[in-house]
């Protein structure tokens, strides 16, 4: 047993050296760190919550222009905003936090994951747009993400693995993305989040993360899927590119 569990070990820390060296080249997610923020919406005496509500909705969001940033449809929804109304956001990102008014400009996709732009009343003082690029994701390829879960910005590399062809998620990126040996990097708060090339140019959009859940000493505890095997979900950006509003 203690050879096996040394043996798992070691192979860890292969692929973890292996995908840093991959990504000697790229570059560094955290230079970025101004394209990207955390939004949240609370209800709390808001005239659109309901009792089953939850208090609020966070997820992570990243500058197309200075009024326009891209989210997971699904926040969009969680959040309640409107195409038509203005609904206030607090914006948090580099110790600043802003109440911004927004609403959905544009959702794009078809299956069961979306891509959600939303317009901001006023432009975003010191936003940083990312550049977007048309061509496909390849398979093999190294990609990174910054993002907002647990309300924290966080960094993470990895490799794009394929596109998905089951009908729940088909046509969906999956990643594989990790810092160091953490495989939940990009968890809850992290959907929204820009995938990035080596050029740091957007591919994809964080949509969900992927895992399984074992029974160990009669709890059920919540684990990753296994080294080499995708663990994110994200919307491609390239079938939408020509869609996507000018900056």
């Amino acid at each position: 047993m203690r050879k096996i569990a040394i043996h798992i070990w070691l192979c860890a820390i292969v692929v973890v050296s292996a995908s840093v060296a991959a990504h000697a080249d790229c570059i560094d997610p955290a230079t970025l760190a101004g394209s990207t923020v955390n939004i949240v919406r609370t209800f709390e005496d808001t005239p659109d919550r309901s009792d089953s509500d939850p208090y609020g909705f966070a997820g992570t969001a990243w500058f197309l222009s200075p009024n326009l940033v891209v989210t997971a449809e699904h926040v969009a929804a969680s959040m309640r905003l409107s195409e038509r109304d203005w609904k206030e956001v607090a914006f948090h990102e580099k110790g600043k936090k802003a109440a911004v008014p927004v609403r959905i400009l544009q959702r794009l996709g078809s299956g069961a994951e979306k891509i959600a732009v939303l317009e901001l009343k006023s432009h975003y003082s010191g936003a940083a747009a990312l550049p977007t690029r048309t061509a496909p994701l390849v398979a093999g390829e190294p990609v990174l993400s910054l993002a907002y879960p647990d309300l924290k910005l966080r960094f993470a590399g990895g490799r794009f693995v394929r596109f998905e062809t089951d009908a729940a998620l088909e046509g969906a990126a999956l990643l594989e993305m990790h810092d160091g040996g953490d495989r939940f990097v990009l968890d809850h708060g992290a959907s929204g989040a820009p995938v990035l090339d080596c050029d740091g140019r957007v591919v994809a959009v964080v949509t969900n993360v992927l895992s399984q859940t074992i029974v160990m000493f009669s709890e059920t505890v919540r684990v990753s899927t296994p080294w080499q095997s995708p663990n994110v979900v994200a919307v491609p950006l390239a079938p939408f590119a020509s869609l996507v509003p000018a900056r």
